[in-house]
This record gives structure tokens, C-alpha cells and sequence, in this order.
């Protein structure tokens, strides 16, 4: 479960675990603390898993065993969402294989996505386990992807590929694993350096009917 930080230069790599990375609170509040950190230090931020997963998302067994607990943890998984939108630095999801649900939703929250072009699905599986998206997921997908798309990947539960990722707009380019890193850094050195007050209130305002979405919680 452990996340930890390499950086590259002033580029910060978030390594999200070597598991399937699911959103327990434990995990929620280690990756917060580290994008403290992050957010201090670094001029962009990359996010990447380790291993068959990116991430799959809700911690669904805690969930279920906590279910008195679920408003409080959907709130803190709105948060995380709402924080990677609007992070002063620019920030790319490598993925490096499977991301699902929630999973897929950090990445699409963030500002690009390379994705591994031989192995691991992107998917919202919700359609096909009975999980209909809070009001903030739903703004949070749509505003990143075209209606067309957004229906085909909310709605179908379709498994989209590197290649197939690319060509629906969620991602930017597939490549193989040992380039994922390098290719997210090529996308965001061009761009280092920037005010992070002045790119965050950017973000903040281009995303308010997400985070005011988010921030309303599951109503």
C-alpha cells in the first residue's frame, strides 16, 4: 500500500503503491501528506502504480464493513479529486495498468495522461456493479471528455486500451512501460516553472462547477 516520492530534478514521481492501490483512509491520507510535500517542493507532479495496477479505486470491503463511515469517506475521495483538478503544478497520470472506478477518476482529474500502450484497461465499471456516480463524478468525467465519449465510457462499462484510450481522448499517447515516466516528463518540462498561486486559481476557476459539484458530497 505504501506510496512514496523519486524526484526527477524538480519533477516530483508519486508512486501510488505496488497493489492494486485502492482508496482505503489509510492510503487517502498518506498520498494527502505526500502531495503536501509535493506541492512545496516539486514544479510538476506524475502519479504511477507499480506493477498490474494503477489503481482500483474504492476501497469497497472497507466501505461495506463501514458503511456508517460512507458519507465521511466519499467526502475524502471528492477531495482528493478536487485537489489533483486544481494542484498548482502541472500533473500527469502515467498509467501503467489497470485503473478502474475511482481510479480512473484521479487520473482523469488530472491535467494529462499517458498510458501504457500493451497492458491494462481503463474502465468505469459502474454500469456493471450496480455503482451509479455521485453528481461530483459524474461533472468531474464529463468535463474531461467529450459527450460522445463520456456516454460510451459512463454508461457501457467499456475496457479501453492504450491505443483505444487515446483515440477517445483519454489519454495523449500509449507507449510502452519503460517510457511511461520519460514520456510525462516530456509532457511537462516545457511548461516547469510557473506561478503556482497564479496556475491554481486558473485551475480553480476553469473547474468550479466540478469542486462545487465535488464539495456537495453524494446528494
Amino acid at each position: 500500500m505504501t506510496a512514496s516520492i523519486e524526484y526527477r530534478e524538480t519533477i516530483a514521481v508519486l508512486t501510488l503503491g505496488a497493489d492494486e492501490n485502492r482508496f482505503s483512509p489509510d492510503w487517502l491520507a498518506q498520498v494527502n501528506q505526500l502531495l503536501d510535500e509535493i506541492e512545496s517542493n516539486a514544479q510538476a507532479l506524475i502519479t504511477i502504480g507499480d506493477g498490474k495496477f494503477y489503481s482500483n479505486g474504492l476501497d469497497l470491503d472497507w466501505l461495506l464493513a463501514n458503511g456508517d463511515r460512507a458519507d465521511w469517506y466519499v467526502d475524502q475521495v471528492h477531495a482528493l479529486f478536487a485537489r489533483i483538478l486544481t494542484f498548482g503544478i502541472p500533473t500527469v497520470a502515467a498509467i501503467n495498468g489497470h485503473a478502474f472506478g475511482a481510479g480512473a477518476m484521479v487520473a482523469i482529474a488530472h491535467d494529462f495522461r499517458v498510458m501504457r500502450a500493451d497492458r491494462g484497461f481503463y474502465c468505469f465499471p459502474e454500469a456493471d456493479i450496480n455503482i451509479p456516480f455521485t453528481p461530483g463524478m459524474a461533472a468531474l468525467i464529463q468535463n474531461k471528455l467529450t459527450p460522445q465519449h463520456a456516454v460510451e465510457a459512463m454508461t457501457t462499462g467499456r475496457r479501453y486500451g492504450g491505443p483505444d484510450a487515446v483515440a477517445a481522448g483519454i489519454a495523449e499517447r500509449a507507449v510502452d512501460e519503460a517510457s511511461l515516466v520519460d514520456a510525462a516528463i516530456e509532457r511537462v518540462t516545457p511548461i516547469l516553472g510557473k506561478d503556482k498561486g497564479t496556475v491554481g486559481a486558473i485551475k480553480s476557476v476553469m473547474f468550479t462547477s466540478v469542486t462545487d459539484a465535488l464539495r456537495a458530497g453524494r446528494r
